[in-house]
């Protein structure tokens, strides 16, 4: 009984706080209008940044000096520069065989900055800047990119597997199935950082550059589908709160994690998962994205972090299922190699 009691309580107070943090970054901000007269949402948004999810464990401080957050990026910067350096591009063949590792920095796109406050992370609840623990009997699963390591299925996190004898070894995103960075909720993560929203009276369309995941969000009031579809984004119901859209998500799977921290991490499973997001408008070139976890089955309470997205230049088609021959070389170098094994006298 008193978990039924503590878990609204503890959502109510996450999201007050969400909604705190949402009016002091609006300001006096007067939102472009849509022409139902709600605030236009619409265009793409580009969500990279140098701010961890988490603050790191060495860090004491909530917010950066301006100072701090500059020598941060400059050092960014200094990566990158050696990342793309000539010196650094390989021009001779690649043993046969060998590890040919995995992307390069020149594949990647962290980002450049820190967010604007100059938070030192994104989770803003709790105020440790942390994920909350989480409860007896469960654990957070980390795989690697680079070898297998042993496991069971479902594999829940975005990258990385437990092996290669079938593609159900795999993670989501290396079959197409969740981008490692879409969500729900979005968490930034490598590359096509990048998202569109699409808006009418009665919907709004999220669609994400990553896998090309779309969520269709209808805005009329109607109910959750019933508890036993389950879907591997969930499923949205959106309203707006005064000036902010609330888009609140459930019948998550239990093929998904709760709630995936980075590409090769992942905690618990979607069917406890109820998930609350928040979009506002805070400026022309600014969407303030908000979202709160509450599953407390999983973690000991509710965790709610602030992401600013900057206005994007434009999207781009990902064909990942069109194009992943990632997948199919891990399969069939397994099935060679294996092959060859068995071969030998």
């Amino acid at each position: 009984m008193s978990i039924r009691v503590f878990t609204p309580i503890a959502t109510l107070l996450a999201l007050a706080f969400a909604s705190q943090v949402s009016v002091i970054a609006q300001g006096t901000f007067e939102p472009p209008r849509a022409s139902d007269g709600k605030p236009d949402l619409q265009g793409v948004w580009d969500f990279r940044t140098l701010t961890p999810l988490q603050r790191p464990e060495d860090q004491e401080k909530a917010v950066l000096t301006a100072e701090e957050a500059a020598e941060l990026e400059s050092q960014e910067i200094t990566r990158t520069e050696e990342a793309f350096a000539p010196s650094e591009v390989r021009n001779e063949p690649l043993p046969v065989g060998g590890n040919v590792g995995a992307y390069n920095s020149y594949w990647s796109d962290v980002g450049a900055g820190v967010v604007d406050d100059q938070r030192t992370s994104l989770i803003i609840d709790p105020p440790s800047g942390r994920l909350p623990s989480l409860k007896a009997g469960y654990e957070m699963v980390e795989l690697s990119l680079s070898e297998d390591r042993p496991g069971v299925r479902p594999v829940r996190v975005r990258a990385a597997g437990i092996g290669a004898d079938s593609y159900e070894d795999r993670g989501l995103a290396e079959r197409c199935l969740v981008g490692f960075n879409s969500g729900p909720p979005i968490v930034p993560a490598g590359y096509n950082q990048n998202l569109q929203i699409f808006q009418t009276a009665d919907h709004v369309v999220i669609l994400h550059e990553m896998v090309h995941d779309a969520r269709i969000v209808p805005l009329d009031g109607r109910d959750h589908l019933p508890e036993e579809v389950r879907q591997w984004l969930g499923d949205s119901r959106g309203y707006w709160e005064g000036d902010t859209l609330v888009v609140e998500t459930t019948n998550f799977s239990d093929k998904t994690a709760s709630f995936n921290p980075s590409v090769v991490t992942g905690a618990g499973n979607g069917m406890t998962l109820h998930l609350t997001e928040r979009f506002s408008r805070v400026a022309d070139d600014t969407l303030l994205y908000e979202f709160t976890v509450d599953d407390t089955t999983t973690f000991t309470r509710p965790f709610t972090a602030a992401l600013p997205m900057k206005r994007g230049e434009g999207m781009y088609e990902y064909a990942c299922h069109e194009g992943n021959y990632g997948l199919l070389n891990i399969l069939a170098g397994a099935r060679a190699e294996a092959a060859s094994t068995t071969s030998e006298p």
